[in-house]
Formats: C-alpha cells, sequence, structure tokens
C-alpha cells in the first residue's frame, strides 16, 4: 500500500492484541464489558474464603473487604502446546503461564508466525509479585535441593518471563524484562517503540502479567491505604476511597507504521508518541506522586507525537481513585493542557476532554494496569465509541472541574470527530516509586486495499492446525462460527492469507477450498469429507518425491490437469508458470523449432500426445511447485516424463531435455547427449533404476519412445516404499504432475478449474506433512491480514497447593516419583540376571520421565525415543539422573544424556562406562 502523506517514520501501529482480564477472556469480551459499562468485582462468601485458607477471624473482622477482581481458572494451562513437561508446568508461576498463551494468541491476532517472520521480533514484559512462589512453593523453596531450587528460581523469577517467551515462540530480537511497580507494561510499551525505531526489531510485544494467588481472597481495609472500604473503585468522585486490586494479562503487538501498511496489517490504533520520566524527589514521599513530574511525561509524549493538547479528546487516566492520586493527575493534566490556553475559550460540555479510568470496571491490575488503558482506548478508537467510566456521580472536592478542560466520561456514545485532525487520546500509568509513562494513541488510517489490486474472486484454500484432535475440533468449529457471523465483512483471499502466513503448523491439519465466505462456513460446520482435507504429522516434514508422466495427455481435455495446463488465466496470471513456458518457447527457438503461433502458451495447447506439450506443461508445473517451497526429495519419469525428471535433476540443460522430446515426438534422431550427474536421486526409465546424487549417468536409453508401463502404479508403489527405506522413516508423498492422482485425497473433479485443482493439492500435501512457502504462493495478489479465531488452548490443572511444601526426602535430596515396584533398584539390579539388568533401569527411567510428562502409564514413553523430542530439557534429565544414582546409591552422570538421549542409548552407555552395582562393563546392555 502506498504510504499517506501524514504518515510519520516515528509512527508505530498497535496490529496485534490478547488480554485475560476480570470477565474476560478475549479483547472481544473485554470490549463488550466496556461497552455495557460492567463492573466484574467478585464478592467471596465466608464459605468461599475460608476454603481458599482466609483465617476465621479476618473473614469475621468487619473491616474486611470480601471481594476482588479475579480470574477464573488460574491453574489451568496448556503445557502441551508448548512443549512443557507436567512437572515444569506445575511449578511455573501463573503468571508466567497465562502471559505465554497471551503472546502467542496476540501474535496470532496480528496475523504473524514467528518461525516465519522476515525480521526480529522483540518482547518487553513484565510482573507482578509471584504470590505463587511465597504461598504455594516456599516450602519446596527452603527444603529443596540445589537443582531444585534452581528450577524454582528460572520457573518463577521475574527475569525469566520475557526470555521464556522468546524461548517457546523462537523470537530473535531483543527479550527484555521491565519492572517500574504499576507503569510497568506502558513503560514496556514506550521501550518496544524506541526498539522499532532503532531498527533491533521489526515486530515488538509488550505488556505484562499481574496474578495473585489465591484468587478467592479480600483485604483488609485500613484508613490512609490504597484499597478501597467496599471493593470498587469510584475514580474522581467525591466517594472515592480507594481501589481494589485485580489480576490480569494484556500484551499488545506493535510494528512501524508505514510497514504496517505496506504489509496490509490490521491496524488497532497508532501510537504517535511516549514519553517515560521519573518524579526524583521532588515530592512528599517516596510512594507519592508528583503533579510535576506527571506534567512532564505528558508534555514530552504531546511533543514528541506532535500533537497539541487541543486535538487530543481523551484521555484514558491512571485513575486509581484515591483521595490523593486523583487530584494530583487532574492537576497535572489541567498544567499541560492549559499551557496552550486552548480549552478557555471552551466552555460546552462538547468541548471539553473527556476522561475515565478502566480501574473502574477491572480494578488496579498492578504491573498489567497501564496495558489495561491501553487496549481499551485502543478498542474505543476503533470502534469510534467513548465507553463510560464507572461510580461518578459528584466529583471530588479537590478538583474542580469548572476550571480545567476535562469531563468524566459517564455514558457510551458515539466518539465524535474533531473535524480538523482524526480521534486522539492519552493514556496515563503512574508507578510506586515515580515511574510515569503517557502515550499518545490515534485512531487508525482508513483500510484500504492496494491500488490497481481488485477484490478477490475465486477458490481459495483455508488451512487450519492444532496439536491434538480436540483442539483441531474446536479451532474448526471457531473458524465456522467467526466466518457466519462475519460474512458480510470479511475477503476470503485475506482469511486464507491470513491462515497460511499467521499460523504455526501444527501435528493436526486440515485443509478446505472454497470460494465465498458462507461456503467455507458452511463446509467447515457440516464437516464434508469429500471436500475437506484431515490429516497428521507425526514427526518433522515428510520428504516429497516429484512425479512426472507422459500419460497426462492421453485422455485429452477431460482431466485436471489438461485444465490446469490449458487454462490461459494460469499463464496470464502466474508468473512462475509463464516464466517457465516461455524459457521452454526459447529454448525450442534455440533448437530451430518454430511453433504455430507466437504466443509461447500454445505449447500447452498441443495435439494429444504430444510429448513436448507434456514436457512444457510438467517442467512449468514443477517450477511452480518448486517456487512454492517444495522441495523434492527424489524425482521419479515414467514414459515422456523421464526426460523432465532428468531435466530437473541436472542431467540434461532445458534445451538438450526438450530436443529430446521433440525428436521423440516426431520420429527424429536426437543429437549427441552428455548427460550430467544428478543433483537429485532420480528413478529413470533409460536406466530402468534409481540414479544417485553424483552418480555417472549412461548416455544410451534416452533416445527413442517412451511407452507408459500399463502398471505404472504398482511399480511407483513399490518405488516410494523403496524411497521410505532410504528417508530415515520419514514419509514420503508422491506429487504427481497429474493431478488424477490426487483426486480421492483433494476433492478435485474434472469439471474443476485449474486454480481449485492446483489449491487442493497444495491443501493435500500441507495436510500430509509438506512445507510450502505460503507467502511466495500469495505473493503480489495484495492480500492482508485480518483478526481471526486465535489457537484454542486445551488447558489441564497444573498446581501445588498451598500445603504441599518440601519434596520428599531422598539420599539425593530429590524427590525420587513413583517407584516401579518394590524394593530399591540397587537390590532388584544386583539380585537380577545379566540379561534382566538393561530392563529394570530402562522400566525405571521410563516412570520418571512418565511422571515428569504427566502420562498415566510409563510404557507410553519409547525408550528408543529422543527424550528432547519428548519435550524433556537439560533440567530434566538432570533430575532423572540424580533419581537413579540415589536409587542406584552412587553418582550417575546426567552429561551422558547429551549424545545419547534415549533412555536405551544411556542405558548401554552407562554400563559400558563405568561399574553399576552388580555390573561390569558391558553387563546392562545384556
Amino acid at each position: 500500500m502506498e504510504r499517506p502523506d501524514d504518515v510519520r517514520d516515528s509512527d508505530i501501529a498497535i496490529i496485534g492484541m490478547a488480554c485475560r482480564f476480570p470477565g474476560a477472556d478475549t479483547v472481544e469480551e473485554f470490549w463488550q464489558n466496556l461497552c455495557d459499562g460492567r463492573e466484574t468485582t467478585t464478592f467471596f462468601t465466608e464459605a468461599e474464603l475460608l476454603a481458599a485458607g482466609v483465617g476465621p477471624a479476618l473473614v469475621a473482622d468487619p473491616r474486611y473487604v470480601r471481594a476482588g477482581q479475579i480470574l477464573a481458572d488460574i491453574e489451568m494451562f496448556d503445557a502441551e502446546v508448548f512443549g512443557i513437561t507436567s512437572e515444569e508446568a506445575e511449578l511455573l508461576d501463573p503468571q508466567q503461564r497465562h502471559f505465554l498463551e497471551c503472546a502467542l494468541t496476540a501474535l496470532e491476532n496480528a496475523g504473524y508466525n514467528p518461525d516465519t517472520c522476515p525480521g526480529p521480533i522483540g518482547i518487553y514484559a513484565g510482573a507482578g509479585l509471584n504470590t505463587y512462589l511465597l504461598r504455594n512453593l516456599s516450602g519446596r523453596f527452603r527444603h529443596g535441593s540445589t537443582l531444585e531450587r534452581y528450577r524454582l528460581m528460572i520457573g518463577n523469577d521475574k527475569d525469566f518471563l520475557a526470555t521464556r517467551v522468546a524461548y517457546k515462540l523462537n523470537l530473535r530480537g531483543p527479550a527484555v524484562n521491565v519492572n517500574t511497580a504499576c507503569s510497568t507494561s506502558l513503560v514496556a510499551v514506550n521501550l518496544a517503540c524506541l526498539s522499532l525505531l532503532g531498527g533491533e526489531c521489526d515486530l515488538a510485544l509488550a505488556g505484562a502479567a499481574h496474578i495473585k494467588v489465591p484468587q478467592a481472597e479480600g483485604y483488609l481495609f485500613q484508613e490512609g491505604m490504597i484499597l478501597s472500604p467496599d471493593g470498587r473503585c469510584r475514580a474522581f468522585d467525591a466517594r472515592a476511597q480507594g481501589t481494589i486490586l485485580g489480576s490480569g494479562v494484556g500484551i499488545v503487538v506493535l510494528k512501524r507504521l508505514a510497514d504496517a501498511l505496506a504489509d496490509g496489517d490490521w491496524i488497532h490504533a497508532v501510537i504517535k508518541g511516549s514519553a517515560v520520566n521519573n518524579d526524583g524527589g521532588a515530592k512528599t514521599g517516596y510512594t507519592a506522586p508528583s503533579v510535576q513530574g506527571q506534567a512532564a511525561v505528558i508534555a514530552e509524549a504531546q511533543a514528541l507525537a506532535g500533537c497539541a493538547a487541543e486535538t487530543i479528546t481523551y484521555v484514558e487516566a491512571h485513575g486509581t481513585g484515591t483521595p490523593l492520586g486523583d487530584p494530583v493527575e487532574l492537576a497535572a493534566l489541567t498544567d499541560v493542557f492549559l499551557r496552550q490556553d486552548v480549552f478557555l475559550r471552551q466552555t460546552g460540555a462538547g468541548a471539553r476532554c473527556a476522561i475515565g479510568s478502566v480501574k473502574t470496571n477491572i480494578g488496579h491490575l498492578d504491573a498489567a494496569s497501564g496495558i489495561a488503558g491501553l487496549i481499551k482506548t485502543s478498542l474505543m478508537l476503533r470502534h469510534r465509541r467513548i465507553v463510560p467510566s464507572l461510580h461518578f456521580e459528584k466529583p471530588n472536592p479537590d478538583i474542580d472541574f469548572d476550571a480545567n478542560p476535562f469531563r468524566v466520561a459517564t455514558e457510551s456514545q458515539e466518539w465524535p470527530a474533531s473535524g480538523t485532525a482524526p480521534r486522539r487520546a492519552g493514556v496515563s500509568s503512574f508507578g510506586i516509586g515515580g515511574t510515569n509513562a503517557h502515550v499518545i494513541l490515534e485512531e487508525p488510517p482508513p483500510r484500504e486495499r492496494e491500488p490497481g489490486v481488485p477484490p478477490s474472486d475465486g477458490w481459495q484454500l483455508l488451512m487450519i492446525s492444532a496439536g491434538s484432535v480436540a483442539a483441531l475440533e474446536e479451532a474448526t468449529e471457531n473458524l465456522a462460527r467467526h466466518l457466519r457471523v462475519h460474512r458480510e465483512t470479511l475477503d476470503l483471499a485475506d482469511v486464507a492469507y491470513t491462515l497460511a502466513v499467521g499460523r504455526r503448523a501444527r501435528a493436526y491439519r486440515r485443509a478446505l477450498v472454497c470460494r465465498d465466505v458462507h461456503d467455507a462456513a458452511l463446509t467447515l460446520a457440516l464437516g464434508e469429507p469429500d471436500r475437506v482435507s484431515t490429516g497428521q504429522v507425526a514427526d518433522g516434514e515428510a520428504d516429497v518425491v516429484f512425479v512426472f508422466a507422459h500419460r497426462l495427455m492421453e485422455n485429452g481435455d477431460d482431466t485436471p490437469l489438461a485444465g490446469l495446463y490449458r487454462d490461459a488465466a494460469v499463464y496470464r496470471d502466474v508468473a512462475v508458470f509463464r516464466d517457465a513456458v516461455d524459457r521452454c518457447a526459447v529454448a525450442l527457438k534455440t533448437l530451430g523449432v518454430r511453433p504455430r503461433t507466437p504466443d509461447p502458451a500454445s505449447l500447452l495447447r498441443a495435439r494429444h500426445g504430444d510429448a513436448v506439450a507434456a514436457f512444457v506443461g510438467q517442467y512449468a508445473l514443477a517450477e511452480l511447485w518448486t517456487a512454492c517451497g517444495v522441495r523434492p526429495s527424489a524425482l521419479v519419469g515414467f514414459g515422456s516424463g523421464d526426460l523432465v525428471a532428468a531435466c530437473l535433476a541436472g542431467i540434461f540443460p532445458l534445451e538438450s531435455a526438450l530436443g529430446l522430446a521433440w525428436a521423440q515426438a516426431h520420429g527424429e534422431p536426437a543429437g549427441n547427449l552428455t548427460p550430467a550427474a544428478p543433483r537429485y536421486p532420480v528413478w529413470s526409465a533409460a536406466v530402468n533404476g534409481w540414479l544417485d546424487v553424483g552418480a555417472p549417468v549412461p548416455s544410451a536409453g534416452w533416445v527413442g519412445p517412451r511407452d507408459e508401463t500399463p502398471d505404472a502404479e504398482e511399480r511407483l508403489a513399490l518405488l516410494l516404499d523403496g524411497r521410505r527405506e532410504t528417508s530415515s522413516g520419514r514419509k514420503v508423498v508422491p506429487l504427481e504432475m497429474d493431478p488424477r492422482g490426487t483426486r480421492p485425497d483433494a476433492g478435485t473433479r474434472p469439471d474443476d478449474d485449474a486454480r481449485h485443482v492446483w489449491l487442493a493439492t497444495a491443501g493435500r500435501l500441507w495436510t500430509s506433512g509438506v512445507s510450502l512457502d505460503w507467502s511466495a504462493l500469495h505473493a503480489g495478489q495484495g492480500h492482508r491480514r485480518v483478526p481471526l479465531p486465535t489457537y484454542p488452548f486445551q488447558r489441564r490443572r497444573y498446581w501445588v497447593e498451598a500445603d504441599e511444601h518440601a519434596f520428599p526426602a531422598t539420599a539425593g535430596g530429590t524427590d525420587a516419583g513413583p517407584a516401579p515396584a518394590e524394593g530399591t533398584l540397587r537390590d532388584r539390579v544386583e539380585t537380577a540376571r545379566d540379561a534382566e539388568r538393561p530392563a529394570l533401569v530402562i522400566d525405571f527411567i521410563q516412570h520418571q520421565v512418565a511422571e515428569m510428562l504427566g502420562l498415566d502409564d510409563a510404557a507410553q514413553v519409547d525408550p528408543d525415543q529422543n527424550l528432547f523430542t519428548l519435550g524433556l530439557d537439560s533440567l530434566n534429565l538432570i533430575e532423572i539422573a540424580a533419581r537413579l544414582g540415589a536409587e542406584l546409591e552412587q553418582d550417575v552422570r546426567a552429561s551422558v544424556f547429551t549424545d545419547h538421549p534415549t533412555i536405551r542409548a544411556y542405558v548401554e552407555k552407562l554400563a559400558a562406562s563405568q561399574d553399576l552395582p552388580g555390573t561390569g562393563p558391558g553387563t546392562l546392555t545384556g
């Protein structure tokens, strides 16, 4: 998209958002609550508080406020999708768990897959006080071994929040932890913007988490403290006596605005400028706010944004509802806004700048409070609606609204345009200790399609993937529902593009070719098996074998491939295909061959059985697949397809291979041949066997007719079986240049057009485990990213109760896990026969691994599978070695796992390198 004139180099776009706030698990639910003016405070019963461990005397205290702003199910987490073991998940700070889920959700909301994002992605994040460690894990820390304390530290210290997300989501930009108390998340946004402007990253996540444990807990009201006596925050009101603490997580995805416009990103709002400062010592106390400090940061943000105060028509205040804090904040705002003498001449209520505080809805989220205000204001700008700030009836007597330019927004209303500038807002967040942050936001620019690119029309490929069958089904249902609800506003091509480039490809996959949004929603909901391709990818990517054959031209125009070759639109619109055909035309011209018409596409419209047409069509199609990221592991050629395979393998240059095809088609002799060694393994009919990479190639056998063998299908099956044996067990997928072979899986029909055939085949490849370059497939089509349903987490409970303090004691100071049988392992190894000893040790380790992975049956652990691919890390393996050593009553080295990462290999190496009980070198191997 062409850059508008008013876009500044310093403008930052908010292109993705995710949150979990009280009463809202999604951004959409949060917005609905704001529009409805909903307060999400939970008032607990006496029974709930007692069950949560609150003392009876405290619950009975009349000063005890039985209220909280809570998140539901904080103990629930999808550890599997992030490759985190059950044991690690239980010890992981809930703030880090939910921040990790929100980070993935935010990236998917923005439409970006971190594995394929072309530039580095940074993350700036913070968290509140870890009360899970204090309340539930403190005993484990006091009584644990060095290893156990180390694991608790990296799972619970704030230092590891950003870097854990970077590791799990493969973010390669700066990963920085930020902690400035209440202003943490807005300071993180400021730092992320600076990182983007400095070129350290091209995409940045910023946000914070604050989750307190337990959730069902009130607080003791104390006069002069920041918490309210009734569990309600009444910002700016005469009755204000404080706020209420809450739990929440919020993240935004940021990108330079010029880049976001060029890349067709969905823009929620624009950050025009931001600033951070500190009060210093110019205030009454360390925890007190400062008019001077707050006014300075607001003025600096406005100056950096290039936005005059008169153009800002809403301010999301820090708004804690404290008798001291609210008047200080309004005094600072008034000082900045009246410096420009703008509002002194404006007395009407409509001319005043609206203010509000999200804390009246969801409470004070500590480190995450600023991001809550930023997300709220971004949504208001996106929807052009001001939502109400709650519980305001009579102004705080220390705030003179008649003498300042502000009014409290008390009802939901359309956000009026100023007429001279876009809608703009300020967002404030001030931390205890004096670190202040302020951000200037602007409404997103109009979303326009790339000039010259018409709205999409035609078949599109939709792809869904998940880490489990249940997640795949839920993702399918969510997408179908979203398409049905938004069918009037969604462009199906944008949906297809976002799903292709904005999601990680996981093990369970589903693909569908459809023509419009209604068709897609209906087909996904019905799950039509003849149109929806579903598959599971076991381990790694599949190997692809390109298959070429002459038979594709023998049945005339009634096959999908014939339509693909002869569809003029394919040659016209698909540059890679067109370039390949043009190269063939040039090669034939060099050979002295003149097509019947000057149009190179005429090469594809030859008579039935023409070897040249078969060659050109298959060659161009293979080049197209290659350009889309499909790299063959081998090539197979039957009949005249043998020449295409030889050409693509590098045995013959294009000109020589086409010359052979021409000579074959017209019964003419071929010239001298000098075949080169192949670059790919290729099965050739010329030699009736495989030619390995670099192997010498005989000159004989390439000239003469190429008859299709009647048992080609059977021979292909045998050849592919042979390839599997040499592919280290990887799945081998044939990609025939004749799509008739793919029809049963992809739902193609003889009357389907070329694009449908092509996309159905691409979908079949992807569900079979083949990687494609989706950016290349969608290149030049002007598609845009759109918000779609994000990953449906399949959460389980991972929780250590507060009374589960110490680890069970063992000789090694670590939890030995479930014993696989009676007696110590040492006793059983010493009394067993030599042939039985390996199985005893293997069985013991299987039980430890099963416990760490949360498996019910140790037999589910394959002793020959790489433990790292199961999700274990070096700390898990150190612990396994410690448990094994404790059972054997001697030191056992964990370092052996590095080079021997399977259970069986580890046990064999231990036996060969050290004397275990009852063994000598090699004894454990049987």
